[in-house]
């Protein structure tokens, strides 16, 4: 395969990538992620690093804003949707240094690792679910 002619994915290949691997998810896993908004951004913004204590934007592939699923309410005004982001540069670099694992895979692992957040887990949840998986 000659490289010499390729481009790295861009934000609307991520979007389509990120579609393909929501799409394979089984119904009920997508259906109970409801109106979630999923966003292909480069890097996350300076406030959201800040937010988190990230120095470095390399270090977040993905991230989870809204009000979670078991934390939820019919009194809830939230106006708000829940978003999942995906962070292009990131995911790009971890794919680059792994190259054990199809991009396409490793979108589906980081949106499913956000989507783990919407339904209320926590790091160390979705990290123990994966290891038994």
């Amino acid at each position: 395969m000659t490289w010499s002619d390729r481009l790295a994915p861009s934000l609307d290949d991520f979007a389509a990538l990120a579609k393909a691997a929501f799409d394979a998810l089984p119904e009920e896993f997508r259906r109970l992620t409801g109106d979630v908004v999923f966003r292909i951004d480069d890097f996350a913004t300076d406030e959201v690093l800040d937010s988190l204590g990230i120095e470095d934007p390399f270090e977040l592939t993905g991230l989870y804003q809204g009000v979670d699923l078991s934390r939820r309410s019919v009194l809830d005004s939230n106006t708000q949707p829940s978003m999942v982001f995906l962070y292009r540069r990131p995911i790009l670099d971890e794919w680059c240094e792994r190259g054990d694992v199809a991009l396409g895979e490793l979108i589906e692992h980081v949106l499913v690792h956000e989507i783990g957040h919407h339904f209320g887990l926590s790091d160390d949840d979705i990290h123990r679910i994966e290891d038994e998986a």
